[in-house]
């Protein structure tokens, strides 16, 4: 689900980015969930209709945090950046969803990439599920848990967008 508020961050974006989307080229979108300890991420393919997970990455400081990402955009060539938005229950936004704003705002400006804040209320859930059906249990990977919400992440946005969806 679309959030309030969200959307490409217009006149923050570089002229290589405007260039790229103009010409249809590099259109793969890169998601994230951002939490406290990693950051678990997702391509799209360059058709926008599957997530693929990318590795987790550990957290370490901000800087350094939103340099790896900005790193890992452009080695997956991807021209948008989706960022999950943990709301509350009842929709409001909290202290951790200020943070992702703030994370996001950093990688517009070192990464000259719009950046688009998507609901991911229940995300960690569904990953959590299809580990399980996977047989992953409680012996998965720590950071398993973060790229498979990632993923799913993107996927919810990359069906929304598709043309007849709500």
């Amino acid at each position: 689900m679309r959030v309030e508020g969200a959307g490409k961050n217009r006149g923050e974006t570089s002229e290589l980015v405007a260039e790229r989307e103009q010409t249809g080229q590099n259109n793969r979108i890169l998601a994230l969930d951002v939490g406290a300890r990693r950051i678990g991420m997702a391509v799209s393919d360059e058709l926008g209709w599957t997530a693929v997970g990318l590795p987790t990455l550990n957290r370490t400081r901000v800087r350094e945090d939103v340099a790896a990402v900005a790193r890992v955009a452009g080695e997956t060539r991807a021209s948008q950046l989706v960022l999950g938005l943990p709301l509350n229950m009842d929709g409001s936004e909290g202290e951790q969803a200020a943070y992702v704003r703030d994370f996001g705002a950093r990688l517009v400006k070192r990464a000259g990439l719009a950046v688009e804040y998507w609901d991911e209320r229940l995300t960690s859930v569904a990953a959590a599920e299809i580990l399980s059906g996977q047989g992953a249990g409680r012996r998965r990977d720590k950071g398993d848990l973060d790229r498979v919400a990632a993923a799913v992440l993107l996927q919810e946005y990359l069906d929304a967008r598709r043309p007849g969806q709500a």
